[in-house]
């Protein structure tokens, strides 16, 4: 007669340690991915922005494009320091008339960072400047800009 014994449950097992370092390197590989996936996160974001500001900067060039009988008047016109207003950048833009009757101005201001990065771009009407006299008007940012910004006359027109 042959005896048979009982068969015991089985218990789990720990991993044995090459499955434990494949672990360890899953998750190594997840975070690095996940760090590399912040990188490409912010390049997109970048690219969305700098595509968004090519867009503002092309609308702002088409409104001078419409300007009829407009001569170059980028000398008469000076833009000032910026400041914020609210959750905009502003900055005062002067045109000075040197001409003997009075005079409107389509001008373009762009908005740069530090490094010279278009940040914003818009289209100012300074309107009945009369000769020899000075006239201000703000320019306004479309959208909250961050950090140090400068305004700069991309283009002025006189008609």
């Amino acid at each position: 007669m042959s005896s048979t014994r009982p068969t015991r449950p089985t218990r789990p097992t720990r991993p044995t340690r090459p499955i434990g370092i494949a672990l360890a390197l899953a998750a190594t590989t997840a975070l690095a991915l996940t760090v590399t996936g912040c990188d490409t996160v912010a390049d997109t974001a970048g690219d969305i922005v700098s595509s968004a500001t090519a867009a503002v900067a092309s609308a702002a060039q088409d409104k001078m494009n419409e300007v009829k009988d407009g001569v170059n008047a980028t000398a008469d016109v000076k833009a000032g320091g910026t400041s914020s207003d609210g959750d905009r950048t502003v900055a005062e833009i002067t045109a000075t008339n040197p001409k003997e009757q009075n005079a409107d101005y389509t001008i373009m201001v762009n908005f740069r960072d530090d490094s010279g990065n278009l940040l914003d771009a818009v289209v100012l009407n300074i309107n009945g400047v009369e000769p020899g006299a000075s006239k201000s008007g703000t320019a306004r940012s479309n959208r909250t800009l961050s950090g140090a910004t400068t305004a700069e006359i991309a283009q002025a027109l006189r008609h």
